[in-house]
């Protein structure tokens, strides 16, 4: 736009070009009257007159009295203008009126779309911040009613009749409820717990929503938005959206951006019942594979001790177990073992040895026997992994205990007498799962009364610390320790060995250690 020269003529219609101009074009002169107008000007204005003051659009005629130079902007018949100032010569004014309707709109959506785009990365952080269902349910609940309608629910497609729903209502407040009614009573919910789309919310009439859906002191429902949870292959659940009667309804961009918000939410709850469900399997396979809590068993004490290669682990490579006399065996078998390799891996083959061990309790008067058939078990499995076993058949005799000692490649017992002797149990043989035909060698022992038989693994001999970190604890340093446990239950002794064995690793990297404690009671 050409502003008029300074020294030009003064006739405003040739100055500005106001009849050709592609705009709305209106030349007022110093005096606020209007002297020239273009006929998309008239158009728009029809209410100006010639030589009379512009009086409207009231921002139009303000912007005519102040000495700004900027532009303005206003409305004027449903549309937006942004009216560009030229000065003329005499003090006139030209105004360019430019019809900025479709680009405001352009701007509102772009900034829509913006601050959609960054609700669902915040959403997206808040909901995978945490693999607990109910927090995950608790955020949708939350972030829905902040940010998408008045009050929302979630509801968890669970085993049972009653689902679980948790609601935020119009205050914010979160409340964990159960369906008391069916899915078929709110349209589109029991298709949306299957995963099928949504129905859209002009096909629902709100007063159709049962009580159950609807906030205590909400009030009518306006309008109503079910959209499903899509989870990894299954439905996470279904998101159920209210508005008041007196808001708007939900229009079709909303509900898109509902569904959206909804994928995420979906992914995270179904990401957490996958864990739920994993970590409620691991815990169950962990719980069978913990050593087990020992006790008296037929007048004889049994204590055990274990500590995993890796803190933070509860299971690894190492076990033991004790089994009652039964029908089949009169005496009880106390079983000690050392898988090779750690963690999880290790322990699921300690799982197998000792189901097997159980299952050969019948032929647990001959140890040798028992051991081939370990042997040949873990050979047939198709996998060269081995172990090492101790095998320890207890049995009173009056206040004695009497004991029957095999070692399949295992550190071999020792025994703590009354007087502090250690002693090592004549025994020793093959380990188990990498020859074909193994040997081993039974050795038999009495122990009177606060005397001790402790079977360990060679994570305790062979832990490595000291004052230089680099020294193992040796048989040695371990019998000189039990020398000292002489008469003592068998809680003592295991509680010992573990407490020295712990000092001396200190912070340092360990294997896995197992100790199994065998005392003849001073007491009947």
């Amino acid at each position: 736009m050409a502003v008029l020269p300074e020294g030009a003529g003064t006739d405003t219609a040739d100055a500005v070009g106001a009849a050709t101009a592609p705009y709305p074009v209106v030349v007022v002169d110093a005096a606020g009257r209007v002297v020239q107008l273009n006929d998309a000007a008239s158009a728009l204005l029809p209410a100006a007159r010639l030589h009379e003051p512009l009086s409207s659009p009231a921002w139009l005629a303000r912007a005519q009295h102040s000495e700004g130079p900027g532009d303005v902007n206003g409305a004027w018949g449903g549309r937006h203008f942004s009216a560009q100032r030229t000065r003329l010569a005499g003090g006139g004014t030209a105004w360019w009126l430019v019809d900025e309707t479709a680009y405001r709109s352009v701007a509102a959506e772009l900034a829509a779309e913006r601050e959609r785009t960054r609700f669902l990365a915040e959403a997206s952080g808040a909901l995978l911040s945490s693999l607990n269902l109910d927090r995950c349910m608790e955020v949708t609940a939350s972030l829905a009613a902040d940010h998408l309608a008045d009050a929302a629910l979630v509801v968890a497609p669970v085993g049972g009749r009653r689902l679980p729903v948790v609601v935020c209502d119009q205050d914010g407040r979160l409340a964990h409820a159960a369906m008391s009614g069916t899915p078929d009573s709110v349209p589109g919910l029991a298709e949306a717990l299957r995963g099928f789309p949504p129905v859209p919310s002009r096909w629902i009439d709100p007063a159709t929503a049962p009580d159950w859906l609807v906030p205590e002191g909400f009030g009518p429902v306006g309008s109503l938005v079910v959209t499903p949870l899509p989870g990894h292959g299954v439905p996470a659940g279904a998101l159920i959206l209210l508005r008041r009667a007196r808001q708007s309804d939900f229009s079709a961009s909303e509900e898109a951006f509902a569904g959206l918000f909804a994928a995420r939410a979906g992914a995270a709850m179904s990401a957490a019942r996958l864990y739920a469900e994993q970590n409620a399997v691991a815990d169950t396979l962990v719980q069978a594979l913990l050593p087990p809590t020992l006790h008296r068993v037929e007048g004889v004490e049994f204590a055990g001790g274990y500590r995993a290669s890796v803190d933070t682990d509860l299971i690894g490579g190492d076990f033991y177990d004790v089994h009652p006399p039964g029908e089949d065996c009169t005496e009880t078998l106390a079983v000690l073992g050392d898988v090779a390799g750690k963690g999880l891996e290790a322990a699921v083959l300690t799982g197998r040895i000792r189901n097997m061990l159980h299952a050969l309790l019948p032929m647990a008067d001959d140890h040798a026997r028992m051991l081939r058939r370990v042997n040949d078990a873990m050979r047939g499995a198709g996998r060269v992994r081995f172990a090492t076993l101790v095998l320890a058949s207890v049995r009173r005799e009056g206040r004695d205990v009497l004991l029957r000692l095999t070692s399949a490649g295992h550190p071999v017992p020792l025994i703590v007498r009354r007087d502090g002797r250690v002693e090592e149990a004549d025994t020793g043989g093959t380990l188990i799962g990498v020859l074909p035909a193994i040997e081993s060698r039974t050795a038999h022992v009495r122990l009177a009364p606060g005397e001790t038989c402790l079977l360990y693994t060679d994570g305790v001999t062979e832990a490595k610390g000291g004052p230089l970190g680099d020294s193992m604890f040796g048989e040695g340093r371990l019998q000189r320790a039990l020398a000292e446990c002489a008469g003592l239950p068998a809680e003592a002794v295991v509680e010992r060995v573990r407490m020295l064995t712990d000092e001396w690793i200190g912070d340092g990297r360990h294997d896995d250690i197992a100790v199994l404690a065998v005392t003849a009671p001073r007491a009947a």
